[in-house]
């Protein structure tokens, strides 16, 4: 036997650490709940404002892997975990081939030095049976994502006149007779009817000797003699001939079709509903584009809405998604009728609804997303985790939450993650982090799943993973394990990044906000050829990048890799000034806590409202003292600037104090993420894979370096945080923040929470509790303390 060995070289990286991060560790989980699980922030008080990094922990997950199952997903044991993980799979992004793994990886235990290093006979027949078991692992993996979406057409029979059914004939023609039926096309052009029959009996042939035809001669003979009598076909004939060029895999650009189409958009207003349908339906299962008849479809639609059944409504909605084509005349009509039928609908009909409206970029009201998660958070235990995800997408979009789902969710789906399949797993991760919603037993559950499946995940998909974990400040238990392996997968999808730039930043970034900087890939990224395809690109990617390059430059000392120009640096920095001068420090709570610490101080010299740190993108309340308590006057450069804020003022109503202090009004979503905490949405047609746009900044000038400080000098960075800083309901920083104020503390400053359980009910109080307030946050002893 022929022993090969094989090197590869690891990608350098560089994990920042932080002391203090890691010793609270051993604090209990009721600590932990207390703070990170929604509505938690609503029942503590705290007499000062503390953030800790939380890092969760003793989490139990299982192993299952399938494609997407019905209910309730079934669970084994640790042990069939440990035994193996699946092998690699073949899927890749279109147009890359990936050999799979044949391996199983090593078992958890290690061989101790004593054992012989042979292996032995039941060793190998166990390995033969872990082969077989996870090839089969690996086929229930793989799906037909043409074929998801079409589930819910089992539901009903009235689905079987509006869909073509792809399904192998049930008797099929045998070879010898194909070849009879082509031998006698080239003697003769045949009528209508009998150039129907060919095609009808050539679709029942073997799938191996249909796979031949595309280059038989008598085939292009036969579908030549349609073409030419394509006006004679009756239209359910012509209907016939098109659903038999699905089994027969007629190319989508091939002149038979080019013909089908011209022609039923000729006599698409003398057709029915159905034959509409099923006509578009044809089209989908033929992947050939059909705009101009789509178009009438709809049109044709919007006149005899009112004639639409169920079936026919569900069908025509996931055509619409199927086509990637919102049309807008529909948009009212499509919400009055899901609100009508929404009890009748079966769920997974629900799902294909939701699935639609996404696909389609088709706004929905809150009204009718909240009716719709009403009814499945009743009943999700009965819904396939496939329509659940595709219902998760649509709440995502529509940016709302709902309490009721997000719990409901947290109970069932755990259990389900190790059975579904991997695109399925990066849209429930991708729902938490775009809605601010940590929920640690369901990403611990996808943490212990991922790495045996990542090899499944496109560049999408694992810079989908980062950014959400990031996002969410979440290190699960296999951390290592988790991020070694999405980083890998980076490196092998290395060539799609200069065709989507924006996937590579987003992965880089979530990692950044985890303190996880791997240097080979940011020196891709900060390369000038690809900062040029950033630039090029249709997504907003230069705050990305400046986040990037900037905080690299300051947690990554030793990092001797590409960098961004000062150039760049300068433009990019002027950008978000120019926009947080408009939309961040005119802010009610920020303008007020500036205004009272310039009285308190003794004016605006002694308090700076900008950004420390421009990349970060949200406004800090520069203070310095001497080490003896003494303010230190600094701020002589823009006077007027500051003087302009504080005239500005803003009237504190009774309705913006409400808003501010116990959150948004009922029709207004929670989760819209503040100009302060966004960053440019990724999911780019999936709703959001950044979440949102971060806000711009408010300053040009470079970070200040520590050694060009006064002998002890005290500089404090105060954060007048908001709600939209912290996971859903709780105070769980978000990943963006907890990167800013660990930076701000590399470079010296001493970081003073006013988070907004505490600063904004005080508001409302008297102008001496808000001093007494900021005195103590100020010229807190600990402080002055630390720095002598």
């Amino acid at each position: 036997m022929a022993t090969v060995l094989m090197c590869r070289r690891l990608p350098r990286l560089s994990r920042v650490t932080a002391i203090s991060a890691t010793a609270k560790r051993g604090s209990s989980k009721s600590k932990k709940e207390k703070r990170d699980k929604p509505g938690a922030a609503k029942t503590e008080t705290h007499s000062g404002a503390t953030i800790q990094l939380l890092k969760p922990q003793d989490y139990r997950v299982l192993y299952n892997p399938a494609a997407y199952a019905k209910g309730r997903a079934g669970s084994q044991q640790h042990g069939d975990r440990d035994s193996s993980q699946a092998l690699g799979d073949t899927f890749t992004s279109p147009g890359t081939a990936q050999a799979p793994q044949t391996f199983p990886t090593a078992s958890s235990q290690a061989l101790s030095p004593g054992r012989s290093a042979l292996p032995k006979a039941s060793t190998l027949l166990e390995q033969s049976r872990l082969y077989k078991e996870e090839a089969e692992k690996e086929k229930r993996e793989m799906h037909d994502s043409k074929e998801d979406p079409r589930m819910f057409q089992k539901g009903r029979p009235e689905y079987r006149a509006l869909t073509c059914d792809s399904a192998e004939p049930a008797q099929p023609l045998p070879a010898e007779e194909g070849d009879r039926i082509l031998q006698s096309v080239a003697g003769c052009e045949g009528s209508p009817g009998v150039l129907r029959d060919y095609f009808l009996q050539l679709s029942r042939l073997p799938a191996e000797r249909r796979a031949a035809l595309g280059s038989d001669a008598r085939f292009g003979a036969l579908c030549h003699h349609a073409v030419t009598a394509i006006r004679l076909f009756s239209t359910p004939d012509l209907i016939l001939i098109l659903k038999a060029c699905v089994p027969l895999a007629v190319p989508a650009s091939h002149p038979l079709l080019n013909a089908c189409e011209a022609e039923f958009c000729r006599r698409a207003w003398d057709m029915g509903l159905e034959q509409l349908l099923l006509v578009a339906d044809c089209w989908r299962c033929l992947d050939r584009s059909v705009p101009s008849y789509l178009g009438i479809l709809f049109s044709y639609a919007n006149l005899h809405w009112k004639d639409l059944t169920l079936p026919q409504f569900v069908q025509l909605l996931y055509i619409i998604g199927e086509g990637r084509r919102s049309p807008a005349d529909l948009a009212q009509k499509v919400e009055s009728t899901i609100l009508k039928h929404l009890d009748a609908f079966t769920l997974e009909e629900l799902g294909a609804i939701c699935l639609g409206l996404f696909k389609s970029l088709s706004g929905i009201s809150e009204h009718v997303m909240r009716r719709i998660a009403d009814r499945v958070a009743l009943q999700m235990e009965d819904m396939s985790t496939y329509a659940l995800v595709n219902v998760l997408k649509m709440l995502r979009y529509t940016r709302m939450d709902h309490l009721p789902l997000m719990r409901e969710l947290g109970r069932v789906i755990p259990a389900r993650i190790p059975a579904t399949n991997i695109q399925g797993i990066m849209h429930i991760t991708l729902t938490y982090s775009s809605l601010h919603f940590f929920d640690e037993d369901v990403l611990a559950a996808v943490a212990t799943s991922l790495p045996s499946k990542v090899s499944y995940c496109r560049s999408k998909d694992a810079a989908k993973f980062l950014w959400s974990f990031g996002c969410l400040d979440y290190e699960p238990p296999n951390d290592e394990e988790f991020y070694s392996s999405l980083i890998k997968q980076l490196h092998a999808k290395l060539h799609e990044f200069s065709k989507f730039p924006e996937h590579l930043l987003t992965a880089l970034l979530g990692l950044a906000f985890v303190k996880r900087f791997p240097e080979e890939l940011i020196d891709f990224a900060l390369r000038e050829e690809f900062v040029q395809k950033t630039r090029g690109s249709k997504y907003e990617l230069n705050k990305d990048l400046f986040t990037l390059g900037k905080s690299v430059e300051i947690e990554c000392p030793t990092y001797q890799g590409s960098h961004l120009t000062p150039q760049l640096c300068q433009e990019f920095a002027e950008m978000v000034s120019s926009f947080a001068e408009r939309e961040i420090y005119v802010r009610p709570e920020i303008v007020e806590a500036t205004s009272l610490l310039e009285s308190m101080l003794g004016g605006p010299e002694y308090v700076k409202n900008h950004m420390i740190l421009p990349h970060t993108r949200s406004s800090d309340l520069e203070v310095r003292l001497s080490t003896d308590g003494r303010p230190i006057p600094f701020n002589f450069k823009d006077p007027v600037a500051t003087k302009k804020l504080r005239d500005m003022g803003v009237n504190l109503t009774d309705d913006l104090m409400s808003q501010l202090i116990q959150g948004r009004a009922h029709n207004q979503s929670p989760t819209e993420v503040g100009n302060e905490s966004r960053i440019p949405s990724q999911e780019r047609g999936d709703t959001t894979c950044m979440g949102g746009a971060l806000s711009a900044g408010a300053t040009s000038q470079a970070e200040p370096k520590a050694g060009l400080w006064q002998p002890g000098e005290v500089r404090l960075a105060l954060q007048v945080s908001n709600r939209n800083h912290f996971c859903y309901g709780s105070r769980r920083l978000l990943g963006l923040h907890c990167l800013k104020r660990r930076q701000l503390r590399l470079l010296g400053y001493a970081v003073v929470e006013l988070p907004f359980w505490e600063w904004f009910p005080l508001l409302r109080r008297t102008r001496s509790e808000k001093l007494s307030y900021l005195h103590y946050k100020v010229f807190s002893p600990a402080l002055l303390t630390r720095a002598a």
